[in-house]
């Protein structure tokens, strides 16, 4: 067997409504489902959905904080520059998202932020220059402070 890609990712959320204007409205992502239904499916167009959310209520169990098994971040590539992460890094401050940290991984520069749920996404840009299939050590180099 060999993974082709990653398909989509599920989460469940405390609220639909909530969590799917985020998605949709915030972070840009296309709604392929109809609004009124307990899920919200989104797709940047590549394929027939990569995110879903599911609607667990508001009385559902918080994530927990700090270190603990499963999921930690997941990433979405946003930009292919730093002037256009930039422009992303204005456009979630306009949107009253807490920007939680930001890193230059020398094969990406990143932004960290949180969903209505907690669950940390990374919003990042691929370095132009970093090539890691050639040197793949470049993938564990040290974190420095991202200068955009």
């Amino acid at each position: 067997m060999e993974v082709k890609e990653l398909g989509h990712l599920v989460l469940y959320v405390h609220d639909i409504k909530r969590s799917a204007e985020f998605y949709g409205d915030v972070l840009g992502w296309k709604r392929i489902s109809p609004e009124g239904l307990p899920v919200a499916a989104f797709s940047s167009g590549r394929t027939h959905h990569e995110l879903l959310l599911i609607e667990v209520g508001p009385d559902a169990q918080d994530l927990p904080r700090g270190p603990h098994v499963g999921l930690y971040h997941f990433g979405l590539k946003v930009a292919d520059s730093d002037e256009e992460l930039r422009g992303v890094l204005a456009h979630i401050r306009e949107h009253g998202v807490k920007l939680t940290g930001t890193a230059d991984h020398t094969v990406t520069h990143s932004l960290y932020i949180e969903d209505p749920d907690g669950n940390e996404i990374e919003l990042y840009s691929d370095v132009a220059d970093a090539d890691w299939r050639s040197d793949p050590h470049l993938l564990l180099s040290p974190i420095r402070p991202l200068a955009l």
